[in-house]
C-alpha cells in the first residue's frame, strides 16, 4: 500500500519515518513549508508533492495532520486543487486535533467522492510517533477503521475504535482539555512551593506519591522546575486545544470556569510571545507573576 502524508511537522515527520522503518511505502510528502517538506522527501526517498492532488495521486492512503479546522477544510474542499480530486477508492486517516464536526463534514466529503475517511485522533508527542507507541482514538465508519488498522498498529501501542465520525474528536477534546487543566494546576502548584522555599525536587516526589500525583506530574514536572521548555506540545496548540472543548460545552450550554481559566493563561503565553514554547511553559507566567509582586509591580523575572 502506498501511503503519503499532508502535514510533516513534527508529529507528521515522525509518522512518516515509522513506518518508512518499518518497511510500509511512503510515496509522497506535502507541506505548506516546502523546505520541510522537500527535506523530509530527500530523507524518505519519495515526492514533495507541489500539490494536494499528487499526494492522492500518489498514494492509496494519506495521512493528514494539520494544524486547525480551517487549515483541515481547507485540504479537503479548496477550490481548485485539493486532496478530493480523483480520490475514488482512496482512505484518508486525519490525526489532527481539530472540531468534531470537521471530522463529519470531511467524511459526507470523502464519502462523495467515492472515498473513506477516519479520524485517528492522538493522544501523545513526538517521542511516540518516532517510536510507534501513539495512543490512538478513532472515529467514523468500521470499514474504513479496519482498513486502516494494520497501519494504525504500525503507530500506535493502543488502537480504539470510538465510534461514528466526530466520537473520537470529542474524546480527545475532553483528554486535552484535561491534560492542560493540569498542567496549568501543577505550575501554580511549584511556583508556589517555590515561593515557600520548599525543594521542588522533594515537592514533586510527594506529589508522585499521594493524590496530587498526574501524567502531567510525570511528563512536565522536572521541566517546569528547570524552566526547560523545549517544545513537544506548544502553548499555542494548547490554547486552540482548550477553545475545542469550551465551545462544545457552550453549545450544550455549560460553563466549565477550570477550562476558561486555562485557555485564558494559554492565550496570555501567546499574547506574551510565548507561543511556541512547550505547554510547561505555562509555570513561566506563574513564576513570573511571583518575581513581579516582588518587585512592587516591575516585570522583572
Amino acid at each position: 500500500m502506498n501511503i503519503g502524508f499532508v502535514g510533516v511537522g513534527r508529529m507528521g515527520a515522525n509518522m512518516a519515518r515509522r513506518l518508512k522503518d518499518r518497511s510500509f511505502h511512503v510515496t509522497a510528502v506535502y507541506d505548506t513549508n516546502r523546505k520541510v517538506a522537500t527535506d523530509l522527501a530527500g530523507e524518505l526517498g519519495c515526492s514533495a508533492c507541489q500539490d494536494l492532488a499528487e499526494v492522492t495521486a500518489e498514494s492509496d492512503a494519506i495521512f493528514t495532520v494539520v494544524t486547525d479546522d480551517q487549515a483541515m477544510r481547507n485540504i479537503f474542499s479548496g477550490t481548485g486543487d485539493n486532496l478530493l480530486v480523483n480520490a475514488r477508492g482512496k482512505l484518508f486517516i486525519n490525526c489532527a486535533t481539530i472540531s468534531p464536526q470537521v471530522h463529519v463534514d470531511v467524511e459526507k466529503l470523502a464519502d462523495k467522492a467515492g472515498a473513506q475517511s477516519l479520524e485517528a485522533c492522538m493522544a501523545s508527542s513526538i517521542t511516540q510517533a518516532r517510536e510507534g507507541k501513539l495512543y490512538l482514538m478513532c472515529g467514523g465508519a468500521e470499514a474504513a477503521f479496519r482498513k486502516a488498522e494494520p497501519i494504525l498498529k504500525e503507530l500506535g501501542a493502543a488502537v480504539r475504535f470510538i465510534g461514528k465520525a466526530g466520537e473520537a474528536a470529542k474524546v480527545k477534546a475532553l483528554v486535552n482539555m484535561l491534560m492542560n487543566i493540569n498542567t496549568a494546576g501543577l505550575a501554580e502548584g511549584l511556583a508556589l512551593g517555590a515561593a515557600l522555599g520548599l525543594d521542588l525536587t522533594k515537592l514533586r516526589d510527594v506529589f508522585s506519591q499521594t493524590g496530587a500525583n498526574s501524567r502531567v506530574l510525570e511528563t512536565d514536572g522536572e521541566d517546569m522546575q528547570n524552566r526547560e521548555h523545549s517544545c513537544f506540545f506548544s502553548a499555542a496548540h494548547a490554547a486552540k486545544d482548550s477553545g475545542i472543548a469550551l465551545e462544545l460545552a457552550r453549545q450544550l450550554g455549560l460553563d466549565l470556569p477550570l477550562a476558561r481559566a486555562t485557555k485564558e493563561q494559554y492565550e496570555r503565553m501567546i499574547a506574551e510571545g510565548l507561543s511556541e514554547l512547550d505547554k510547561s511553559g505555562i509555570a513561566e507566567l506563574t513564576f513570573k507573576d511571583r518575581h513581579k509582586s516582588r518587585a512592587g509591580g516591575s516585570d522583572r523575572v
